[in-house]
């Protein structure tokens, strides 16, 4: 299983920016006292927000999560570690990843019951972290961002098993061990991003699901952190009724006694089988944000997956997801018709429900919209709307994003005391979701350069 590589969609095809224009765009008008970047910013406090669907639906999607692979192939049996795990992490890290590494383990013990503990990186593991350069991993894997495999404790391990059954998933009975590979030259939220997907799908799941409105399991990538949800998969897993070898019927089964404990909120289980999302749609999902295709035919795609969607009468986030694709694909070309496409985006995830995250992403479009216009006020109001939801998603590059819009907004407006105020703290956020003072500045004068664009 890997983590594909992030899209992060600003709406720089509006202002298209290059290394050397940064400092012009830039123009000074945000002096830093002393030319030192504020520093890096984290988070702390997860705000877990339980989930809000009945348990008839999550035991489907528990299900259909584990019992197939992303590639459609069926497991016959469910597989999990059985009894104490234990954790190694080695290589170079960027700034706060241990940190980060330790949060998510303490969320592991207390949210998912499952026992996992660090041991030192001399010590054999059941789990082990590697780290290496972004290139080495993009050779072997050029669409992963990070990746998990099967039986496998060390990168020469799996450079000499790759294309053995040894790293085949569905041949397992139960995980005894499994490593993960991570980019070291990342920013702390792309490097932590993989941590969560990545020991999620070595404890737990094995599949994602566009369906999915709230989850880390679904390739959309709205979530970056384990949710309420996925610690509710992950605890459905190592509860006593579940063990390594269950088919999917004994799951079934086993599932109505545990679900209705663990959510007692989600009511009892009933069988609610879900028509699988057809594979046109995937395929089509897939090529729009595939960087190694045509503009052309990136713009096809996604244009066909808004096609099957409709066509299917969806109303459930690949509906929302589709036309988001839409709208990315138009940026360039059509900016009017690509805001149509994320207003469409946003009617339908409002209308499904708890969809905050995608939501935030939706409204960094439009405020960069808003900031097109030169509607200042359009844009502070967007991004205040906004701005919470990104914190509560730790998301630090789109809480950053937002800030730096309504900082824009606001001098615009002729608040600058008050747009310097936000652009500082930006940065620290900034630092924490993009990582080296480059991307930073580019993304500084992409913005800027929405607001220029109007004039």
């Amino acid at each position: 299983m890997f983590k594909k590589l992030s899209f992060f969609l600003l709406l720089a095809a509006c202002a298209p920016t290059t290394s050397t224009d940064v400092p012009a765009r830039l123009d000074g008008r945000m002096q830093l006292e002393g030319g030192a970047y504020p520093a890096m910013k984290s988070f702390s406090g997860t705000r877990v927000q339980p989930p809000r669907r009945s348990n008839s639906a999550i035991a489907q999607d528990f299900l259909d999560l584990s019992f197939r692979l992303e590639s459609g192939r069926t497991v016959q049996t469910l597989s999990r570690f059985e009894g104490p795990i234990t954790l190694r992490i080695s290589g170079k890290r960027p700034p706060g990843a241990d940190n980060e590494l330790s949060r998510l383990l303490g969320r592991l013990k207390r949210e998912a019951n499952i026992d996992i503990q660090m041991v030192s990186a001399r010590q054999p593991a059941s789990l082990n972290i590697e780290t290496i350069p972004r290139r080495t991993l993009q050779k072997y894997l050029p669409n992963a961002a990070c990746f998990v495999v099967p039986r496998i404790v060390s990168w020469s391990d799996y450079k000499s098993n790759r294309r053995s059954k040894k790293t085949d998933w569905t041949t397992l009975t139960t995980r005894q061990q499994a490593a993960i590979f991570i980019p070291n030259d990342v920013s702390t939220q792309e490097f932590r991003d993989c941590l969560h997907e990545e020991l999620a799908q070595a404890l737990g799941p094995l599949n994602d699901l566009y369906r999915l409105p709230d989850s880390v399991f679904n390739d959309d990538n709205f979530h970056t952190i384990l949710t309420g949800f996925d610690m509710l998969i992950l605890k459905t897993y190592y509860s006593p009724e579940f063990r390594s070898g269950m088919t999917a019927s004994m799951a079934q089964s086993a599932l109505r006694a545990v679900l209705p404990r663990y959510n007692p909120a989600g009511g009892s289980v009933y069988s609610a089988p879900v028509p699988p999302t057809p594979v046109e749609w995937k395929r089509a999902i897939e090529t729009s944000l595939s960087p190694k295709v045509s503009k052309q035919k990136r713009t096809q795609s996604a244009a066909k997956a808004v096609k099957i969607a409709t066509s299917a009468g969806w109303t459930d986030p690949r509906r929302g997801f589709s036309h988001y694709a839409y709208s990315r694909m138009l940026l360039s070309s059509n900016p009017d018709l690509a805001l149509q496409q994320f207003i469409l985006s946003r009617q339908y995830y409002v209308q499904y429900g708890n969809t905050q995250a995608q939501l935030a992403h939706i409204g960094m479009q439009l405020a960069g919209f808003a900031l097109i216009d030169g509607n200042a006020n359009a844009a502070i109001s967007i991004a205040d709307r906004h701005i919470d939801d990104a914190y509560a998603q730790e998301n630090g590059a789109l809480f950053a994003t937002l800030l730096m819009i309504k900082s824009e907004a606001l001098r615009l407006a002729g608040r600058t005391t008050e747009a310097k105020s936000v652009w500082l703290d930006s940065i620290g956020w900034a630092r924490y979701g993009f990582g080296d003072i480059t991307s930073i500045q580019r993304r500084q004068a992409e913005i800027v350069g929405l607001a220029a664009s109007n004039s």
